[in-house]
């Protein structure tokens, strides 16, 4: 079974500094028919205007990633880090007790496009961590790239919960596939073209629940970048 969140049903904001859509409810935009999937609770398209930004702000027990489709993201947090993401970096904070960041467009001529994520922990109380990994185009051409996981396995950000993460670039025409075991759900989200999953055509901004399906086969009918959430 795949059920479809189309962009345009999204929740929206736009505040000058910030344009926003939310996949499932996020501050004061509430859909109790989309209030997260298992344990993925937010998915956030992010816009945010040159110089402009998150102040700081805190969190805590999230696994929060953030993954860049275009310019450069600065965090900066209390456990003392500061970074300056980019596309191609896959970025995890684990908030667990709390901790208090900050996130801006570091240019000051052109936006900054990202997608924040929240999901889940499997325990409450954890020590904050962070940690970021680069992954190329290459990585990701074409293949579905391991780019969070539990076990930090084939070189990913390490998450704290029976999750796993994957980003593909597909060329037009190009086909991969994946094998649900049994009890596993999935969730894709489209942040570039256009994706056929098994049949069903899903454009930038869609998303999509999956379950009840032991092998997805992701096909591009045209350039495309999508994520790919296999969850418990």
């Amino acid at each position: 079974m795949i059920q479809v969140r189309k962009s345009e049903d999204r929740g929206h904001a736009n505040y000058g500094w910030l344009d926003t859509y939310h996949t499932f409810s996020f501050a004061n935009y509430h859909d109790p028919a989309f209030t997260g999937f298992r344990n993925l609770l937010v998915i956030n398209q992010d816009i945010v205007q040159p110089s402009q930004g998150f102040g700081k702000h805190p969190h805590r027990d999230m696994e929060i990633i953030t993954y860049v489709l275009e310019g450069e993201l600065e965090h900066k947090d209390s456990m003392g880090t500061g970074s300056v993401i980019r596309p191609g970096d896959v970025q995890r904070m684990s908030a667990g007790t709390g901790v208090i960041h900050s996130e801006f467009n570091h240019s000051q001529e052109k936006p900054v496009h990202l997608l924040q994520i929240w999901i889940t922990p499997n325990k409450a109380g954890i020590k904050p961590s962070y940690e970021e990994k680069r992954f190329s185009n290459e990585q990701k051409t074409n293949r579905l790239k391991l780019v969070a996981s539990p076990n930090a396995d084939d070189g990913s950000v390490l998450i704290h919960q029976d999750a796993k993460i994957y980003a593909s670039l597909l060329d037009a025409g190009q086909e991969v596939s994946y094998d649900l075991t049994n009890k596993r759900y999935g969730w894709v989200q489209v942040t570039k073209g256009s994706i056929e999953v098994n049949g069903t055509v899903l454009s930038a901004g869609d998303g999509a629940a999956i379950g009840d399906e032991k092998t997805l086969k992701f096909l591009a009918k045209e350039t495309s970048e999508f994520l790919f959430f296999d969850l418990n």
